[in-house]
Order: structure tokens, then C-alpha cells, then sequence
């Protein structure tokens, strides 16, 4: 349990984007778990007014349970900045990167962090032709929560070259990120602080690990620890780890992977880390943090107490250089 004072906390949750039912969930547990530990909480359903009523609240921490944009991106977290308010998870610039799929291969594969190959497509083009020997991946650049996510197959319904009939992400958005289509296994990483936590294998029930298949009980089953070799569940926590440091990453990510698990490490390949992961009663983060003794409360009061800590140092910092 942290040492923590008697806290105003405002805990920022819902906005506009496709997460915000999620949001909404992960934000009322987190309020819940700082009440039961005796804190001060105010509810804010992010809209147009937020700023506005972050100034009225004069909170002590804002406690950032938004996910996707605009609460993921960076967009909240420079309007925090501009208030001077202190907020958990990740700052500005780590948000703008990881939330972009593309940026944030862009500042890893340097570092030899793993990631699959691809490159961003203009959606028109998909209807001409292939961008990738199938099977390949369609995604959002910048979406969470595997939201519009489509696996193109031979065999698959979608058409070749793919039709502008057919359901897809195609439908909503500009532009595409075309990935090689990984086989194997579904695998994710929690950091908190500074300490990788485990690695839980996601195997859905039907299709892929989706945004309903996330969010949906019964709909996935979370090994946990997962069962796999434990050079490759060591190379989970290293590069979920170097990732969260390379990317300036704050209070708790997660790192999701995919593995072919006919290729030892070698087939092991980071996919996206998602710089505040959700905390639902179904969230990842939450179910590795109790599987290593840390319960919920204990969780949400780490992740606050990491927020003072890095704004008390950076105020140090700034003292210091005048």
C-alpha cells in the first residue's frame, strides 16, 4: 500500500471518442478504489467545458481514465500543462508518439525494439490493389483498442482487390497502416512505474482479439501467466520495459505482442503500446497487477503516487535552473 496523504483527485473519463463507454467504466472503478481509500474525488465526464471545470474542481492530481483521442493524443495533456495541473500517465509528447502507430515505430525499430514491417496506405489504393501479399492487417494510425482492425485473407470475404461495399475500417478512414499478418499467439505486457509486471496470453473466442472480444465478458480468456517459454516471456517484460523508458512513458502501458510461436523470440513482434490502458473489471493491467499481490486500490494509488513524484521532481528541476 502507498504512503499516500488525503487527496483531491479529479478523475477525467468519458469524452467522444469510440472508447468512451470503456472510459466511463474505467474511471468510475478508479473513483470507487480512491473513496474506499478515504480521498476526495470529483467525477468530471469530459466535455467541451473540461477545462472549465478542471479549473473549478482545483484538484490536487487529476486521475487521466480517457482513452483514444482526444483524452490519449496528447490534446488533453498539453491543456493540463497549460493549467498547471498534475495528471497521471504519460505527458504530451510520449502521447502524441504512442498513439500514432506509425511514430511510434519510427522511435523504436532504431533501438531494436521488434515490430512488424508495413507501411501507411491511402484507402483509395486499396480498392486498385493489394498493398501487401495477403494475409496482411488493416488499422487506424491513430485508434486504440483495436478499434477497426481488419485481417485481409485470401479466403476472406472482403473481395480482391478489396470492395468498397465490404464492412471494414475502409469505410471511416483516410488512411491505413498495411501490416504483415503475424500467426501465432496474442500476447501482452503491463509496466507499472519502472517494473514490467507479466506476460498474459489473449485467446478469443471467436475471430481476433477485437474491440468487442476486449471488452465483452466471456468473449476472451486472459492466461495469466501465460503458458510459454520463459525466454520468450522475459523478452515480453524487456521490450515492454525499454519501450515504456524509450518512449517517456508515465505511471503504467501496456505492451501488446504478437508471438509465431514456431520461431522462438526470434517470432516475437510488439504491435503498439497503449500509454493508459484501461481499468475495468476485464482490463489487463488491473488482472497482472493482482496476480503479483497488488490489488485494484493499491493500483489506482501507485499510478497517483507516480504523478506527484514526477511533478515534484520536475518542479526540483525547475527550481533548480533558476
Amino acid at each position: 500500500m502507498t504512503d499516500l496523504p488525503r487527496l483531491h483527485v479529479a478523475v477525467l473519463m468519458g469524452g467522444w471518442s469510440s472508447e468512451r463507454p470503456v472510459s466511463l467504466t474505467s474511471g468510475e472503478g478508479v473513483a470507487r478504489a480512491l473513496e474506499e481509500r478515504g480521498h476526495r474525488v470529483t467525477r468530471i465526464d469530459m466535455g467541451r467545458d473540461v477545462a472549465l471545470r478542471l479549473a473549478e474542481a482545483e484538484p490536487d492530481v487529476v486521475f487521466n481514465a480517457l482513452h483514444g483521442t482526444p483524452g490519449e493524443d496528447g490534446t488533453v495533456q498539453g491543456m493540463m500543462d497549460l493549467m498547471g495541473l498534475t495528471y497521471t500517465h504519460s505527458g504530451l509528447a510520449t502521447s502524441v508518439i504512442a498513439i500514432d502507430k506509425e511514430l511510434t515505430k519510427q522511435a523504436l525499430v532504431p533501438h531494436g525494439i521488434p515490430m512488424p514491417g508495413g507501411r501507411v496506405v491511402d484507402t483509395e489504393d486499396l480498392y486498385v490493389r493489394d498493398p501487401l501479399p495477403r494475409p496482411y492487417v488493416l488499422k487506424p494510425v491513430n485508434e486504440g483498442s483495436s478499434v477497426g482492425v481488419a485481417i485481409v485473407t485470401a479466403e476472406g470475404n472482403y473481395g480482391d482487390p478489396i470492395s468498397r461495399d465490404a464492412a471494414g475500417p475502409w469505410q471511416t478512414f483516410d488512411s491505413l497502416l498495411a501490416e504483415p499478418f503475424i500467426r501465432g499467439k496474442e500476447l501482452t505486457t503491463a509496466v507499472l512505474g519502472d517494473r514490467a509486471l507479466m506476460v498474459t496470453e489473449l485467446k478469443p473466442k471467436t475471430g481476433f482479439y477485437d474491440f468487442d472480444a476486449k471488452y465483452t465478458d466471456g468473449m476472451t480468456e486472459h492466461v495469466c501467466p501465460a503458458e510459454i517459454p520463459d525466454d520468450v516471456a522475459e523478452a515480453c517484460k524487456d521490450i515492454a520495459l525499454r519501450a515504456h523508458r524509450l518512449l517517456g512513458c508515465k505511471g503504467t502501458s501496456r505492451s501488446d505482442f504478437r508471438w509465431d510461436d514456431e520461431r522462438g523470440v526470434e517470432g516475437l513482434f510488439l504491435l503498439e503500446v497503449n500509454t493508459q490502458p484501461g481499468m475495468t473489471p476485464l482490463s489487463l493491467v488491473p488482472e497482472q497487477a493482482r496476480h503479483l499481490g497488488i490489488d485494484y486500490p493499491d493500483l489506482v494509488e501507485a499510478i497517483v503516487a507516480e504523478a506527484l513524484k514526477d511533478a515534484a521532481a520536475a518542479a526540483a528541476r525547475k527550481h533548480g535552473a533558476d
